[in-house]
C-alpha cells in the first residue's frame, strides 16, 4: 500500500508530460495560413488548413499567411529622363502562393519585397519620361508590377498589382505646367473663334450672291431692318437709302435737262 501511494507522484508527473506533448503535437491553422512543417531541420512540407498533428521535439512548425498583402512603397525621389526631379510613391499587392518557397528562398519576404519595389519603382521613374508618367500611368504600374513580380517568383510570392498614387512636381515645374496650359487652351480658344469667322464669311458671300441675282431681295431686306429698329422704340431712326434709287434720280434730272435744251 505505501507502495502504491509512493507511486502515485511519479504517475501525476507522468501524466503532466503526456499531455504537454499531446498538446506539443496538436497544431491548429487557420484557412488562410499554411504551417510549413521542418523535421530535425529538413523540410518537409506545408499543412493546413485545419487541425494536425507534429512530432514534438523534432518537428518545428512555422506558419505562412496566404492572404493578399498591402505594401506600402515611401515616397521616392528620381529623376526622370527629360531631367525633371519628381517625388513618387506607390502600394504594392502581393500573396503567397508557394509557403515553403516564401520560407526556405528568403529570410523575410516582405521586406524583401518591400525593398525590391522601392529600387524598382526608381528605376522605372528614371527611364520614363515626365509626359508618360503623367499621363499614361496604366503602362508604368504594368511596367511596374512585371518587373517585381518577375524578381519575386523565385521566392513563391505573387505581385497582383502596383499602383503609382502620387507624383510630386518642383513648384517651378508645376507653374510652367499651367503656363503652357494656359496657351493651349488660348490657341484653342483662338482656332475655334478664326473657324467662325470663316464660316461666316462665307455665309454672307453666299448671301451676297442671293441679294445680287434678286435686286428686289434688297429692297425687302430694308424693310425688315426699318422694322426691327421700329420695335427697339428708339427716338431716332436711320433708314437706309438704297444707292439705285439715287443713280435713277440722277438719270431722270438729266434727261430732264436735256428736254429742256432741246426745246429751247
Amino acid at each position: 500500500m505505501e507502495a502504491l501511494l509512493g507511486l502515485i507522484p511519479c504517475l501525476g508527473f507522468v501524466g503532466i508530460i503526456v499531455i504537454f506533448l499531446l498538446f506539443s503535437a496538436v497544431k491548429v491553422v487557420q484557412e488562410y495560413e499554411r504551417g510549413v512543417i521542418f523535421r530535425v531541420g529538413r523540410f518537409v512540407g506545408a499543412k493546413g488548413p485545419g487541425i494536425f498533428f507534429i512530432i514534438p521535439f523534432v518537428d518545428k512548425m512555422q506558419k505562412v499567411d496566404l492572404r493578399t498583402v498591402t505594401l506600402d512603397v515611401p515616397t521616392q525621389e528620381a529623376i526622370s529622363r527629360d531631367n525633371v526631379t519628381i517625388k513618387v510613391n506607390a502600394v504594392v499587392y502581393f500573396r503567397v502562393l508557394d509557403p515553403g518557397k516564401a520560407i526556405i528562398q528568403v529570410e523575410d519576404y516582405r521586406r524583401a519585397t518591400w525593398q525590391i519595389a522601392q529600387t524598382t519603382l526608381r528605376n522605372v521613374i528614371g527611364q520614363s519620361e515626365l509626359d508618360e508618367l503623367l499621363a499614361h500611368r496604366e503602362k508604368i504600374n504594368e511596367q511596374l508590377q512585371h518587373i517585381i513580380d518577375d524578381q519575386t517568383e523565385p521566392w513563391g510570392v505573387k505581385v497582383s498589382l502596383v499602383e503609382v498614387k502620387d507624383v510630386e512636381l518642383p513648384q517651378t515645374m508645376q507653374r510652367a505646367m499651367a503656363k503652357q496650359a494656359e496657351a493651349e487652351r488660348e490657341k484653342r480658344a483662338k482656332v475655334i473663334h478664326a473657324s467662325g469667322e470663316y464660316d461666316a464669311s462665307k455665309q454672307l458671300a453666299e448671301a451676297a450672291k442671293v441679294i445680287g441675282s434678286h435686286p428686289a431681295s434688297i429692297q425687302l431686306r430694308y424693310l425688315q431692318t426699318l422694322t426691327e429698329i421700329a420695335v427697339e422704340k428708339n427716338s431716332t431712326l436711320i433708314f437706309p437709302v438704297p444707292i439705285d434709287i439715287f443713280n435713277t434720280l440722277g438719270n431722270l434730272l438729266e434727261k430732264m435737262e436735256d428736254d429742256q435744251e432741246q426745246k429751247k
